[in-house]
């Protein structure tokens, strides 16, 4: 599997609003590794909603977006001991939380459950569809192909981006349109961190789904209509046990 970025923040928010108007600060940091080199600190200030300066240490000084930010910037880089401060919240900032992150959080990976199902095609040039649902996995970085009699399919495959699941987990849906053929065996193939080697699952297309769910209601229909049957039979041979013949002349 390809190596990805995992690019994450850490955001502290300050808020003073007085008289209906409002004035925050935030700190964030991006970073795609624990390593120094890899963490950009970010501290910017607001004035209702709109940003007028902000620090960055890549840049190393203040840089001002308005009138008012400019000479505040050119206030603050006019200040030795405001400008180490800042420059040190990127090590003691940032890579101390970072560091807590990775060790309790961002190291971990998930393994990701994969349901491959069919579905009506919409109207097209291709009369069957399938679906490869891949959902509870992180981190968030991963990579769904199809398989067609062993080699990647390129075409008619449509995948969407990786969507939270607001519990930390993320799902990803792909289709396939094809044209099926007689003996080919089909495959979605799931690489991701947690996982030593793809994850290929093989459909199976003896039976459609909706063909599946028809079986399983009606056998559940037989089912019951034979278990009411011997009741009924096991309470017509009682009542008869209990009859009393009464011979006539």
């Amino acid at each position: 599997m390809a190596s990805s970025i995992l690019c994450c923040f850490l955001l502290f928010i300050t808020v003073q609003s007085a008289g209906g108007f409002m004035h925050y600060t935030t700190d964030r940091c991006e970073f795609t590794s624990p390593d120094l080199k890899d963490i950009e600190y970010i501290n910017s200030y607001y004035y209702n909603k709109l940003e007028y300066a902000r620090f960055d240490s890549r840049v190393g000084k203040y840089v001002g977006y308005t009138e008012f930010g400019v000479k505040n910037a050119e206030r603050w880089n006019n200040d030795p001991s405001l400008l180490a401060a800042r420059k040190a919240q990127k090590e003691t900032y940032c890579q101390h939380n970072i560091g807590i992150w990775y060790q309790n959080a961002l190291s971990k990976s998930v393994e990701p459950t994969v349901r491959l199902y069919s579905r009506a095609p919409p109207a097209g040039s291709h009369p069957a569809m399938l679906v490869c649902r891949v959902y509870n996995f992180y981190p968030k970085q991963i990579k769904v192909s199809w398989l067609r009699d062993g080699r990647e399919v390129t075409s008619d495959v449509t995948t969407t981006d990786e969507m939270q699941n607001g519990d930390w987990y993320y799902q990803v849906h792909s289709t396939l349109e094809y044209t099926p053929r007689s003996g080919e065996k089909i495959s979605c193939r799931v690489e991701h961190a947690s996982l030593k080697e793809p994850l290929i699952t093989d459909w199976s297309p003896s039976m459609p789904e909706s063909e599946k769910n028809k079986l399983a209601i009606g056998a559940s229909g037989l089912i019951l209509g034979l278990i009411l049957s011997l009741a009924g039979f096991i309470y017509y041979k009682r009542k008869a046990r209990g009859r009393i013949l009464v011979p006539t002349n």
